[in-house]
């Protein structure tokens, strides 16, 4: 299987949570939840651009990740200073998962609903 990398900024994967987090060596990436296979892992190789997030992942899924088809969750633990409260503590994440998200629906135009109901029955009548 062949493993596309696939770099995303820590902000987009964390969120609020990206300057709390510790630097990563080398975290797994699972599929819904971390009941399941491992997809790949995630880095930080980039060298000097610390701020993102390398996925190491099968291309297929790097495709998906890229066009916004996943979410994302983790796992962290708190660590470092432990008299600090909570908002302020760093963290170290223990895994990376990747949630499916639904497409929006388009909404139905009331107008154009209306359109084809009447040639349905314009065309019943006929």
């Amino acid at each position: 299987m062949a493993y596309s990398p696939l770099s995303i900024s820590r902000r987009h994967v964390l969120g609020d949570l990206h300057n709390r987090c510790e630097p990563i060596e080398n975290i797994p990436v699972y599929l819904v939840d971390n009941g399941g296979e491992v997809l790949g892992h995630v880095d930080q190789s980039l060298g000097h651009y610390a701020d993102a997030f390398s996925f190491h992942l099968p291309e297929d899924i790097c495709k998906r990740l890229s066009s916004g088809q996943f979410g994302f969750s983790f796992d962290y633990e708190y660590c470092g200073d432990a008299s600090l409260k909570g908002s302020n503590r760093k963290i170290k994440l223990n895994y990376i998962c990747l949630t499916p998200l639904t497409p929006p629906v388009k909404p139905a135009i009331p107008r154009a609903a209306k359109l084809v109901e009447a040639i349905q029955e314009k065309a019943s009548v006929e």
